[in-house]
């Protein structure tokens, strides 16, 4: 591939990514996703209620499909790190990308470092786990696809009254 058709797809995965970025479609936007520094005086902490802002992404799916696999990119199926294809078939799957979503959007509202700390304490550790290969895609592959030979964990049923309810 030559380097003039590497840019535009560099470009296409930018602009995919623009709509959640401090500034939106700004050009403080693209220096702040090149990692450009913009002037000091453009950092201004965050006081946007998150609860009065809309989320950039409507649903975990979304999340996964349009930010995290173009952000979150690693080389997969190679013995270091797995994943599933079919990732939402996986209940833990599932249930830490919708936290790690909403951690997200809640850490996108401080523009200073809250996706520094949203990767920090969030996406690392939750994909270091999705990754393992003794994860919850432990018998998945991208060339193999989906495999259901993860079972629940075994339980014994808790005797009647044990734990009180609040």
């Amino acid at each position: 591939m030559t380097p003039e058709h590497a840019a535009p797809q560099a470009d296409t995965t930018l602009s995919n990514v623009r709509k959640s970025l401090p500034g939106g479609e700004s050009d403080h936007a693209v220096a702040w996703f090149t990692r450009a520094e913009p002037p000091a005086a453009e950092y201004v902490q965050c006081s946007v209620d998150p609860s009065n802002s809309p989320p950039v992404y409507g649903s975990v799916v979304e999340f996964v499909e349009n930010y995290l696999s173009l952000v979150y990119r690693r080389e997969v199926g190679k013995g270091r790190r797995v994943w599933c294809p079919r990732w939402w078939m996986h209940a833990e799957a599932v249930a830490r990308l919708d936290a790690m979503w909403r951690a997200w959007e809640h850490c996108r509202m401080d523009s200073r470092t809250g996706l520094s700390v949203w990767f920090l304490d969030h996406a690392d550790p939750h994909m270091s786990i999705l990754f393992d290969p003794d994860g919850p895609f432990q018998f998945c592959s991208t060339a193999s696809g989906h495999s259901d030979e993860m079972v629940p964990l075994k339980l014994i049923a808790t005797p009647p009254g044990l734990f009180k309810s609040p």
